[in-house]
């Protein structure tokens, strides 16, 4: 039986936008701040998608007190200069605008602060598509993708869960759909591995963004 999904839910980090350098130039300042010099931005690339506290906290194995005044390091810098260092992924304003035109309503499921998530989106532009953005709040609740996503659900309970699909480019999208009991994607060109989304077993997988809007037109009741 054909599937056919109504709300569509987005991770922001490697999923609509690559914040690379805004996110790790970030962690290397709080890290700094730590006493810890980290010179490679690219070994501080895991910290994109996951929770702040779960990073902090498995990487460099700091305890709670430690973790909170990291974080508080990081969004010193990353309010100031580091969200804005953040690029679109090529063809994503063009997805968003044809998924509206489609009849779709798309949500924001990020594990980033919204009021940071809603910043963003704004200084890209494309905060108009989107009819909810769901992050986590500033005192560290509601970082898990799980608890982001059954909040959507909340929100939206009129609808049936096989209305929904999330899409994002870690594990823990893919984990937070199965854990809510809704379909996924996992991209594979944001910051997880082809292994690490095959592992997680979403839906599908697409591996380009105009992939994922061959799929996701394809499935829609509305004539595109």
């Amino acid at each position: 039986m054909e599937k056919i999904y109504k709300i569509i839910l987005f991770d922001l980090d490697g999923t609509l936008s690559d914040p690379k350098i805004g996110i790790t130039k970030s962690v290397q300042f709080a890290l700094e701040r730590m006493g810890i010099k980290e010179k490679s931005l690219d070994h501080l690339e895991p910290f994109i998608g996951p929770p702040l506290q779960q990073s902090f906290s498995d990487f460099y194995h700091f305890n709670d007190t430690q973790t909170q005044t990291a974080i508080t390091h990081y969004r010193e810098r990353f309010s100031d200069v580091g969200m804005y260092e953040n690029t679109l992924y090529e063809h994503i304003p063009e997805l968003l605008q044809k998924l509206k035109e489609s009849g779709f309503t798309l949500v924001v499921a990020t594990s980033k602060p919204t009021v940071f998530a809603e910043q963003i989106l704004k200084y890209f532009n494309i905060h108009h598509h989107f009819d909810l953005i769901v992050g986590s709040n500033l005192d560290g609740t509601r970082t898990a993708k799980t608890d982001i996503i059954q909040y959507i659900l909340q929100h939206y309970n009129n609808h049936p869960k096989q209305d929904f699909i999330m899409i994002g480019d870690r594990k823990h999208d893919i984990i937070g759909a199965h854990n809510t009991g809704i379909d996924s994607i996992g991209v594979t060109y944001g910051y997880g591995s082809l292994d690490e989304i095959t592992t997680a077993a979403p839906t599908i997988i697409a591996e380009s963004v105009l992939e994922l809007r061959k799929y996701l037109l394809k499935h829609t009741s509305i004539k595109v």
